[in-house]
């Protein structure tokens, strides 16, 4: 199981969130492994130990490949979730209220954003979905 939290933006304008995960299947390999996703576009970024972010959406809808620290998000309802290294974060709520994040292990937030094409499957399971 792959984990993995989707954050879009309600009919209402506000963010909201569902954990969930990635489903595996049979990869291009013939192993177990992730479905094939098609993106076009792959970067890297480091926040350093003690940062926070303001109020903000996402640019684009995009997958958070969260590589090293934990990080708190929160969206405007007061609600929070943890993402954790390993973890992946499907961030959709670029319109609306927004949400920010915040460092909770002072580690550098290490991670890949991947810009996902709008045509592809996402593969993603919300928590409770039967396989």
């Amino acid at each position: 199981m792959i984990r993995c939290v989707r954050m879009w933006t309600g009919a209402d304008g506000a963010s909201r969130f569902e954990e969930g995960e990635l489903q595996v299947g049979p990869g291009r390999h013939g192993k177990a492994s992730g479905l094939p996703i098609d993106v076009h576009e792959l970067s890297f970024q480091e926040t350093g130990g003690a940062d926070a972010s303001a109020w903000h959406q996402d640019p684009v809808p995009q997958f958070v490949i969260t590589l090293a620290g934990t990080i708190e998000f929160e969206v405007r309802s007061g609600q929070r979730f943890t993402i954790h290294p390993g973890d992946v974060l499907i961030a959709q709520d670029n319109t609306g209220s927004g949400h920010r994040w915040r460092l909770v292990d002072g580690d550098a937030w290490r991670r890949a954003y991947v810009i996902y094409d709008d045509a592809t499957s996402l593969h993603f399971r919300a928590a409770g979905t039967p396989a």
